[in-house]
């Protein structure tokens, strides 16, 4: 069954603007997923700018290049954003004028049901972004210790049954493999009280979050692409990054306030020696969350937020 791509940007209109957005610069789409975002960048720019698209699900980058076909200054990457950097370098580019990117799962990924993202849908236990990688859900639910399990629950999941989650897993794997969603969803059913089920949504929600971040290392790398990121840029370069968990924007936020600069040394001391190095300024003070009327006409935009960096450079 054919599975469309019905991706609806968050933020649209609120990124858009603050990109600030220059006809002939170079502008990158770190996330390029359905490409809403990029298709609003490419319409900004002429003939002499350029968009750079990257994604590691390289389903999304198929579905992203027909969407952008008729564009002519577009550069396709399969990658990691991680590789930022990396990626700049090998396409020759010292320098950006602005960079976007949206991070978590994407509409497509959710709705194809045979990706194993969706606990309402019944599939192998997948969960990668990057179709290439070994290590899957199933590696994941399969092999980790119990411990391991109930961390990994808690800290990405927030979960507070987390413990109960990895004991009912660890138990139901020792008769055979757990192999589906479904009965991945039915074990995590069983080891949440009936009190709490009716009141936090579905009882899978958490769980299946906290094991597709960790099967795609979401957050550990997160400081140091933001750092990288607002390096890339060119002075007045803008970042926007759009997050839709606490851990995300946590990590984008920690990133910025150290990229400001700030001096920790002690006042008495005549000159600075911490090394601080002041990269930029942070645009939004407190993060830009969608309007009511975006929140209700798309419920997956609900816990997102958009910070905003300027780079800065000094003479």
């Amino acid at each position: 069954m054919k599975i469309e791509f019905n991706h609806v940007p968050v933020l649209l209109n609120e990124t858009i603007e603050n990109l600030n957005i220059k006809e002939n610069g170079i502008y990158v789409d770190g996330t390029l997923g359905g490409a809403g975002h990029s298709f609003e960048i490419a319409k900004r720019l002429d003939n002499s700018g350029k968009l750079i698209g990257i994604d590691k699900d390289v389903e999304a980058l198929e579905k992203a290049k027909d969407k952008l076909s008729k564009f002519n200054n577009i550069e396709f990457v399969q990658d990691n954003h991680d590789n930022l950097r990396k990626i700049l370098e090998n396409l020759n580019i010292k320098g950006v004028d602005g960079i976007l990117l949206d991070l978590g799962i994407s509409s497509y990924q959710i709705d194809n049901g045979q990706r194993g993202f969706s606990y309402m849908k019944d599939a192998q236990l997948d969960m990668r972004m990057d179709l290439s990688q070994t290590k899957t859900a199933k590696t994941i639910v399969n092999t980790y210790t119990e411990q391991m399990l109930a961390n990994v629950i808690y800290k990405y999941g927030e979960e507070r049954f987390s413990r109960q989650i990895a004991k009912k897993i660890v138990e139901a794997r020792k008769i055979r493999p757990i192999n589906t969603t479904f009965e991945l969803v039915e074990i995590i059913k069983a080891a949440i009280p009936n009190y709490a089920k009716s009141k936090e949504g579905h009882p899978a929600k958490k769980t299946f979050q906290a094991i597709r971040i960790e099967t795609n290392n979401e957050i550990e790398p997160l400081y140091q692409l933001v750092i990288d990121a607002i390096n890339s840029l060119n002075n007045g370069g803008r970042l926007c990054i759009i997050t839709f968990h606490s851990l995300e924007d946590r990590a984008v936020k920690m990133a910025y306030q150290d990229a400001v600069g700030k001096c920790t040394c002690p006042p008495d001391l005549p000159y600075c020696v911490c090394g601080k190095k002041e990269l930029g300024k942070i645009i939004t003070k407190k993060p830009i969350i969608p309007t009511d009327k975006e929140m209700k006409n798309n419920s997956r935009s609900k816990s997102a937020k958009l910070r905003v960096f300027e780079r800065v450079i000094k003479d």
